[in-house]
C-alpha cells in the first residue's frame, strides 16, 4: 500500500481549511485517512504560529516508515526542519508569454523611433544656430543678401514706410 502525506480539505466556500494527513494514495482527497498529523490554516498570517502546526515525532515516524509528501506538505516539513527539500527552478514560469513578448518589442520600437526623432529634432535645432553665428561673425557687404531675411538689403530696407503700391491698395 502506497502512503503519502497530503492535505485534506474543509472548511467552508472561499474559508478553506486543511487537515494533514497520511492516507493512502488511491482514496479521494477528502476521504478516509490513516492518521492525522497536522492542520493547515492559509487564511492567517504567514507569520502567525498557528498557520501550520505539525506533530514532527508522527511526520518522522510516516516518512521513515516510506509515506511520500507531496509539494506542498514537503514545504511545510522543510520550514519545520523535518525533511529537506530541494529547491525546483523552473526558469519558463516567470517569462512572458508570446503576446506580451510582442507588446514589449512593440513598445521597445516606438521608444527607440521616438527617441531617433527626439534626437534628429534636437540637431536640426541646433544646426540653423550654428550657421547664424558663423555667419553673423562676417560682415554682409553693402547691397548683398541679408543673412537673416535672404532679402537683397536694397529693397524695402526700412519696415517702417510701407511699399509704393501698398498706400494706392489700401485707399482703392
Amino acid at each position: 500500500m502506497a502512503v503519502a502525506i497530503r492535505l485534506s480539505r474543509g472548511g467552508n466556500k472561499k474559508r478553506p481549511y486543511y487537515r494533514i494527513v497520511v492516507s493512502d494514495t488511491r482514496s479521494p482527497r477528502d476521504g478516509k485517512y490513516l492518521e492525522q498529523i497536522g492542520t493547515y490554516n492559509p487564511l492567517l498570517a504567514k507569520d502567525d504560529e498557528n498557520r501550520v502546526k505539525l506533530n514532527e515525532d508522527r511526520a518522522r515516524y510516516w516518512l521513515g516508515v516510506g509515506a511520500q509528501a507531496t509539494d506542498r506538505v514537503a514545504r511545510f516539513l522543510d520550514a519545520a526542519g523535518i525533511k529537506e527539500r530541494a529547491a525546483k527552478n523552473n526558469p519558463k514560469k516567470g517569462e512572458p508569454g508570446d503576446k506580451a513578448k510582442e507588446r514589449a518589442e512593440e513598445r521597445a520600437a516606438k521608444q527607440t523611433e521616438a527617441e531617433e526623432a527626439a534626437k534628429a529634432a534636437e540637431e536640426a535645432a541646433n544646426a540653423p544656430v550654428a550657421e547664424e553665428t558663423a555667419q553673423s561673425t562676417d560682415e554682409p557687404a553693402e547691397g548683398s543678401e541679408n543673412p537673416a531675411t535672404g532679402d537683397d538689403a536694397s529693397v524695402g530696407a526700412s519696415t517702417d514706410e510701407p511699399a509704393e503700391g501698398s498706400e494706392e491698395a489700401a485707399q482703392g
